[in-house]
């Protein structure tokens, strides 16, 4: 390793939508006058891509093009998805399209096309090892990142000011954790690299895959439409623990719980509170599916029964209670909760559309967790640090849903949550920077 780490006044860890928003935001306020630190990001994929293995035919986004990297924020941005547009030569076909709603696979476009901005301050291709703290008398004084590049070769970087936005880990279901590794088994995060390894291209002929895919929401009915696509002759069993498929809740009133208002209300309330409100609007997002994607697959399913075929199955109140690997594919045990039964079935494949999991620190941090004055972020996304010196702080993007609600690990204020660590930042930097003048004037 390099005895001297390269040196950045900001660092952030990941390269997605997060930190692609923050890094307009610090772009934005280093434009419009001092102090004007200098900042830096680390991103593992060798390139920018957003959720690149779920960009299928005909999956649209579930929010609104203006809340996109920049527009609530600043509407006038010239990283607007509609600048976007006009730069690509489509503002007006994509109006005549008269949705708010764009595909995921041009959303990712947009995305991409930001962040072509700031490839001269991404590194890419580095993975975070570790984070870890660089002492002063005693006290945090920076942080150094310990990263690896593509070849394994060791990269440190230093900061007085970090931005963790690394995302979540795949949650995978706890009987099937022993298959870790196994091409067979593929998390939504990897489907379609996943899925192509392992069935290969579809056939006309030979033997009709029985497929099985975990999961009540979004992306598991997508999935599964899909496969049933893709891979024509394929028998595909959807296996979900409720009784039913359940809509998404998107009505007017209950979707102020994604306005940039409610992170205040959610945030000042009681923590038993908080809990409740996050709870009772999970019908938002968690193991929801679009009312028109269920209206189609619930018209799959009929038509299917017409024919008198069963290429689909809804599978409800079950749980895969087992998962072994055998030559033939993956066994599965399915446990029917309402009828007590229970019966085994070998699948080519298993997808998990089973979300995300997100620790209230990430692990990346554990070196640092001595200089951890609690582990809850304040209202500006910022770990309380002791002892630190004043120009060094710890913000979190995407891991205090406990404590700012539902909109902390989408997309749905992006901008003013990046405008918010941005600011905070930068009036750190200008009260250290104005103390230190007057301690020079009468050296």
């Amino acid at each position: 390793m390099p005895d001297q780490p390269a040196t950045d006044d900001i660092l952030g860890l990941g390269f997605g939508p997060a930190n692609l928003s923050l890094a307009i935001a610090l772009r934005d306020a280093v434009a419009a006058g001092p102090p004007r630190p200098s900042f830096r990001f680390i991103e593992r994929q060798e390139r920018f891509g957003w959720h690149r293995a779920m960009m299928l035919p005909g999956a649209d986004m579930q929010i609104s093009f203006v809340k996109d990297l920049v527009s609530l924020r600043d509407p006038t941005s010239p990283f607007s998805f509609l600048n976007y547009l006009h730069t690509k030569g489509r503002l007006t076909t994509f109006l005549n399209l008269k949705t708010f709603n764009p595909s995921r696979i041009e959303y990712n476009d947009y995305l991409s096309w930001a962040a072509e901005h700031f490839s001269d301050v991404v590194a890419y291709g580095e993975t975070v090892v570790a984070v870890h703290p660089e002492l002063r008398d005693g006290r945090l004084a920076a942080f150094v990142v310990e990263a690896r590049d593509g070849a394994g070769a060791p990269r440190l970087r230093r900061c007085r000011h970090l931005v963790v936005a690394a995302g979540g880990d795949p949650a995978i279901p706890e009987p099937f954790a022993a298959l870790r590794g196994d091409p067979r088994l593929i998390h939504s995060s990897a489907y379609l690299p996943g899925i192509a390894k392992a069935l290969g291209a579809p056939r006309l002929d030979g033997p009709e895959p029985r497929l099985l895919v975990v999961g009540g929401g979004q992306s598991a009915v997508e999935i599964v439409t899909d496969l049933g696509q893709r891979y024509p002759r394929a028998r595909i069993d959807l296996a979900i623990r409720a009784p039913a498929l359940k809509p998404a809740d998107d009505s007017p009133f209950v979707n102020e719980i994604f306005d940039p208002a409610a992170v205040d209300l959610v945030h000042g309330a009681p923590e038993p509170v908080r809990a409740d409100l996050i709870a009772a609007h999970r019908a938002t997002n968690y193991a929801v599916v679009d009312a028109d994607l269920i209206q189609s697959f619930y018209a799959t399913l009929y038509d299917q029964e017409v024919r008198g075929e069963t290429r689909y199955r809804l599978r409800r109140n079950t749980r895969v209670t087992a998962l072994t690997a055998t030559p033939d594919g993956l066994d599965a045990t399915l446990h029917d909760a309402v009828a007590g039964s229970q019966d085994r079935q070998v699948y080519a494949a298993v997808i998990c559309a089973t979300g995300y999991a997100r620790a209230t620190v990430p692990a990346i941090l554990d070196p640092v967790r001595p200089f951890l004055a609690g582990e809850v972020a304040d209202r500006h996304y910022r770990l309380p640090l002791d002892p630190a010196e004043a120009r060094v702080s710890l913000h979190l993007q995407g891991f205090s849903e406990p404590t700012h609600g539902l909109t902390e690990t989408l997309l749905s204020i992006l901008p003013v949550r990046a405008g918010a660590i941005a600011r905070t930042i930068l009036a750190e930097e200008r009260a250290a920077r104005s103390a230190i003048r007057p301690a020079a004037m009468h050296q």
